[in-house]
């Protein structure tokens, strides 16, 4: 019996449960991945969908997975088109009987499965799928998808007490060779892709390869070889620097690490090293992956709806000038700023960051958030569906865990988290010569004061587009006036 296994964000070999299934069977294996044409167009707001930071991430990731399989004595197809023709068009060229994959949990994703799935069927090739996205699986939560609590909270401390995580699987050290009439097919180029080639940046926190051997390395060199999970929760809110934080996010998003493979190394740290608050916390950090991945299986497309999961109708601007000031940095408050240039420089931006650029274009800006999220689903090389438009929602007010007008205060951000300026000053080289008493609110400089530190406001670095208190007031009248009328 020869069983093709579809690959998709589960780039790995190990802790895969289709592959392990289909080895088992003990027939032929015969691993496939499909580049879709559909991720590689426009958003809605006509944002490249799969930017040039994840693009070459996932061409490295794809790369890196076939010469895994080819060490094994396999190989990976490689095909270019939809899935829901390309699969069944390989099932009958090389007589497959029946098509492994790893489910997914939102609508353009879930849309191909199914489709793949009736044609599959109508053919009467068998179909198996597996759940293995989540640190926790589907089938040892102590509650169905439509009863996920709503708030993060409830959903922690049951699963924490209910459920286990379970051992995740190795990886094969062989597997069957492919047919022999098996066309492999070439690896696209980016130019294929549509897509034009990233620049490195020297100012980048970390070179983030893909594939499941650099994500591997990565979890050996953050755990083991640095020692930093014993600190973990003390440092993660840093923006500068490679082991601030894990920078797991990358290979997890695309399935080249599994997150119960993070929490195996997790465990075998607090035996062998030390158990304390960080340890925890980088599995804490996993659950709410979790989460927002559930949460979307739960509610279906309401989290990509502009009013979100709540059904609040806030009447949001489609400002594009200011919106593009924001895109490119240029909003006159330097860790807004900073934090946006390094996104469109690298491909990246700290947790503390996202959380504060969404906060400016939501709360001050008044902006749709979908167009921050579409922006950061074409740029962020660890984009995750769930967890991005998850934590939009959020933070904009109208996710299911939100708790009204809440709003990041921009500059006692910056004085808690970048208090020298040191953050500002690597992305703002305008503000290099001012003092960290004067970095986080250049806007205040004297005209004396702008000439001694050579930065001419409104031409070296700009002015700020709004004022943030009266702005904040603004937009949460308007808040305030959905919540009304929800009510």
């Amino acid at each position: 019996m020869s069983i093709l296994v579809w690959f998709r964000n589960d780039l790995r070999l190990h802790d895969h449960e289709p592959l392990q299934a289909a080895l088992k069977a003990g027939g032929g294996v015969i691993p496939v991945y499909c580049f879709d044409p559909r991720q590689f167009g426009e958003t809605a707001f006509g944002f490249p969908k799969t930017g040039k930071f994840r693009a070459q991430f996932l061409l490295e990731s794809v790369a890196d997975l076939r010469r895994s399989l080819q060490q094994r004595g396999s190989d990976l197809i490689i095909r270019w088109g939809e899935p829901e023709t390309v699969i069944p068009s390989l099932v009958k060229e090389l007589d497959a009987q029946a098509v492994y994959w790893h489910e997914e949990a939102t609508a353009e994703e879930l849309a191909v499965e199914n489709a793949l799935a009736d044609k599959l069927e109508a053919m009467g090739t068998t179909v198996q799928t597996y759940w293995g996205a989540t640190l926790y699986h589907l089938d040892d939560l102590p509650f169905s998808i439509n009863k996920v609590p709503e708030v993060f909270t409830q959903f922690r401390k049951q699963v924490e007490k209910s459920s286990i995580v379970y051992e995740p699987f190795s990886a094969p050290k062989k597997l069957p060779p492919l047919p022999q009439s098996a066309s492999v097919g070439e690896l696209p180029d980016l130019a294929k892709l549509g897509v034009e080639a990233p620049q490195s940046d020297d100012r980048a926190v970390l070179k983030f390869v893909g594939g499941e051997t650099a994500g591997l390395a990565r979890l050996q060199a953050y755990i083991w070889d640095a020692d930093c999970l014993k600190v973990y929760k003390q440092t993660r809110n840093g923006m500068l620097g490679a082991n601030y934080s894990s920078k797991f996010s990358a290979w997890l998003a695309l399935g080249c690490l599994s997150p119960r493979w993070v929490y195996q190394a997790v465990q075998d740290y607090e035996n062998e090293r030390v158990r304390n608050d960080s340890t925890y916390w980088l599995v804490f950090e996993l659950l709410w992956r979790d989460y927002f991945r559930l949460i979307c299986l739960k509610h279906g497309d309401r989290v990509f709806y502009p009013s979100g999961l709540r059904g609040l109708k806030v009447d949001w601007q489609q400002d594009w000038p200011r919106f593009n000031a924001w895109c490119a940095g240029e909003t006159g408050y330097p860790l807004v700023d900073a934090n946006m240039r390094e996104l469109a420089a690298t491909g990246f931006m700290s947790n503390r960051g996202r959380q504060n650029v969404a906060s400016f274009l939501t709360k001050n800006l008044g902006i749709d958030w979908r167009m921050g999220a579409e922006w950061f689903e074409s740029l962020l090389v660890d984009y995750d569906v769930c967890s991005n438009w998850g934590n939009w929602n959020y933070t904009a007010g109208v996710g299911n865990d939100a708790r009204g007008f809440r709003y990041f205060n921009i500059p006692k951000q910056a004085k808690d988290y970048d208090p020298q300026g040191d953050y500002v000053k690597h992305w703002l080289p305008a503000l290099q010569r001012l003092p960290a008493s004067k970095v986080h609110a250049p806007w205040q400089l004297s005209n004396v004061e702008q000439k001694r530190f050579e930065v001419r406001l409104g031409v070296d670095y700009p002015n700020p587009i709004v004022d943030l208190h009266k702005s904040v007031q603004a937009n949460e009248r308007i808040y305030n006036a959905a919540l009304e009328r929800s009510a």
